[in-house]
């Protein structure tokens, strides 16, 4: 069973005082109001995620550091009398109770309303008072309020709200002409016809459905406009033409590049051709015509050293099977890759000396799909209902998971833990048999050091990834950017990288939501760190077409439709630069660097997509001029194409491994 109390205490100290909150009545608040008892059931164990959860009614519950960032603007004392509009779960009701004397909660849905009366009542909260609804109307009866807090954003401020304050009173509102965007703003009225304004910066809420707010079927504008030129006219201006991927002058199109140290190169998705081939017409120039010797990509360790074996002309261990074998099997075992792979064989073997051959070395030492295949089928065996769970949160391990339904029924029964010793123990054996493969296979040297440093954690790595989450992200992240130094060095001093991971990895965290919120860190931040202006990082992104990605881990793989972009989107702002294909060298253009410098929302899509909840499940808000150095645009794109797994009984024949074509 999870300690809450513990869990509540570290979540404020981690995520909302580390982040600015200074106010000690909220920090109170925030550590004395029990989050799971507002939460949907079958979800208590994420209450001090610092992520919005699913409540009734297809809503959600705001994150807590929003919560505790708007009562803190509203400077609520003890015997403010309050109006909050947008009742939801009540769990904000709630907070602000523990520090004023009294609180009205204005809510639309009446299920919630009432579900709400009934968690505040049971958890003792007398000094709350509910209603059904018209938010952007007020509560007139009741006015005026030293402090009105609005959860959903409108476009503009509703008199009405303006009307109720008390003189010296506090409107805490989002606003923006986007349902979904919006600044944060406070209002304070300091006299009876004047009003002060103060923008406490960008975030994101449902709309305020309203008669002073945004009816129901209300629509984003298409454009986003800066001032002076619209955004996507800049981008039209700054973007280079990229010529056809299969012309030589593409890879030219990144020389820029080729006096870096590492060259980190992304994709928006794990399933999609032009991403892949994108990269090995870059990653081909940066080998011939600048000396690149080490290719790492987001893959595990003991596969990639076999390919890396075959690549460098290496003799075979006897009995070796096919690489990637395991989900999500396409990833690394489809064409693109091995048209790249041949290349890199025919390309080494015209390199006499041995050492300046081009190497291909996988950064994920823990063998993360292997494992993830051993506790489900572990659980497959011991408890079918366990093993679903799993499958559903292996699914979410990606930090732009904000859609918490994905979790599915993600309840942390004592059975399940019960699994937890005889996971990890499975975990443990598969590695050291994995890791004993791994160091007949690759350079003696590196392999036996990187699985002493595998061994030492690994028990701390599985029992982190057997229950997922932010740890695991950190972890993996830290250890791939660890492998990534340890192969550099291994390679000699002057050795230069190029490394293939999704967006998510290379682009700094620091400068996106993975940051802002969930403390995460990346390989593109901890390389930005280590290497400083040596390091490049290159994004790519796409509008629409088709990709290969299941839907949930361990699924089926499926050819799935590309929805076209979000309309408050960086993809829509390249979609609507007409440009279909191009580079952005943000170093090229400072006036639209600092234009994209503001958040916005951006795709990612990994093995898993699910298109019916694109929006709150594969978007997540960054800076894309400080994420990236560069980023790469493809208007449609094709998913990769898949090669079937050799038969288990068949034996490898040289002259087609490591891929049997």
């Amino acid at each position: 069973m999870l300690d809450y109390e513990h869990a509540r205490h570290h979540m404020v100290e981690a995520h909302i005082a580390r982040r600015g909150v200074r106010d000690q009545r909220v920090l109170d608040a925030m550590r004395s109001v029990p989050r799971e008892k507002f939460v949907q059931e079958g979800f208590e164990e994420f209450a001090y995620e610092d992520s919005p959860l699913p409540i009734a009614g297809g809503q959600t519950i705001s994150q807590p550091y929003i919560v505790a960032h708007m009562v803190e603007a509203a400077e609520l004392e003890p015997t403010d009398k309050v109006l909050e509009v947008g009742t939801g779960s009540g769990y904000s009701a709630a907070v602000m109770a523990r520090i004023v004397s009294r609180v009205y909660s204005i809510e639309r849905h009446e299920d919630l309303a009432r579900l709400a009366e009934d968690r505040l009542a049971a958890n003792g909260f007398r000094n709350v008072e509910v209603r059904v609804g018209d938010g952007t109307k007020g509560w007139p009866e009741q006015a005026p309020f030293d402090a009105i807090i609005v959860a959903a954003g409108g476009p503009s401020v509703p008199v009405s709200l303006q009307e109720q304050l008390e003189i010296g009173g506090r409107l805490v509102i989002p606003i923006g002409e986007e349902p979904r965007m919006q600044r944060l703003m406070r209002i304070m009225r300091v006299a009876a016809t004047k009003f002060e304004e103060e923008d406490l910066g960008a975030v994101m809420f449902v709309p305020l459905i309203g008669e002073h707010g945004w009816t129901p079927d209300e629509k984003a504008p298409a454009v986003h406009r800066a001032p002076g030129r619209s955004l996507p006219a800049m981008i039209a201006d700054a973007a280079e033409d990229l010529p056809d991927l299969d012309d030589p002058a593409f890879g030219a199109m990144f020389d820029r590049f080729g006096d870096r140290r590492v060259v980190l190169l992304g994709e928006a998705s794990h399933g999609t051709s032009e991403f892949y081939r994108a990269r090995a017409a870059i990653t081909r120039r940066l080998i011939e015509k600048h000396g690149v010797t080490i290719v790492a990509v987001e893959a595990d360790w003991p596969d990639a050293a076999i390919m890396d074996r075959w690549v460098r002309g290496l003799p075979l261990r006897k009995g070796t099977e096919p690489p990637f074998q395991r989900f999500p099997t396409w990833m690394w075992r489809n064409a693109e890759v091995a048209e790249f792979l041949e290349w890199m064989r025919q390309h080494n073997a015209g390199v006499a000396e041995p050492r300046q051959r081009a190497g291909f070395y996988g950064l994920d030492l823990y063998n993360m799909s292997g494992s993830i295949a051993a506790v489900l089928a572990y659980l497959d065996r011991v408890d079918p209902d366990a093993a679903k769970v799993a499958r559903e949160r292996y699914g979410c391990l990606t930090p732009w998971q904000k859609e918490p339904s994905t979790y599915g029924r993600a309840i942390l029964r004592s059975r399940y833990q019960a699994c937890e010793e005889a996971v990890v123990r499975q975990c443990r054996e598969l590695l050291a048999k994995r890791l004993e493969y791994a160091r007949q296979d690759g350079d003696a040297f590196l392999d036996a050091a990187q699985s002493a440093r595998v061994v030492a954690s690994a028990e701390e790595y599985y029992r982190v990834m057997y229950y997922a989450g932010a740890e695991t992200w950190n972890m993996r992240d830290r250890h791939m950017f660890e492998t990534l130094e340890h192969v550099l060095e291994a390679r000699g001093p002057g050795s230069k990288a190029v490394v293939w991971a999704h967006n998510s990895h290379i682009g700094d965290a620091r400068q996106t939501e993975m940051g802002w919120i969930r403390d995460e860190l990346n390989i593109g931040q901890l390389c930005r760190e280590r290497f400083g202006n040596q390091a490049a990082l290159i994004g790519f992104g796409t509008d629409t077409g088709t990709v290969a990605a299941a839907d949930d881990w361990d699924g089926e793989m499926r050819i799935k439709d590309v929805r076209p972009s979000h309309a408050e989107s960086y993809e829509r702002l390249c979609l609507e630069s007409g440009k279909p294909r191009f580079l952005l060298d943000m170093a090229n253009d400072s006036e639209l660097a600092e234009a994209l410098i503001a958040p916005r929302i951006e795709r990612f899509i990994g093995v898993i997509y699910r298109p019916e909840t694109e929006l709150l499940s594969h978007y997540a808000e960054a800076s894309l001029s400080k994420q990236f150095d560069a980023y790469v645009w493809f208007q449609r794109t094709k998913a990769v194409t898949p090669l079937p797994a050799p038969p288990p009984d068949r034996a490898h024949t040289p002259d087609t491994f490591p891929f049997a074509l």
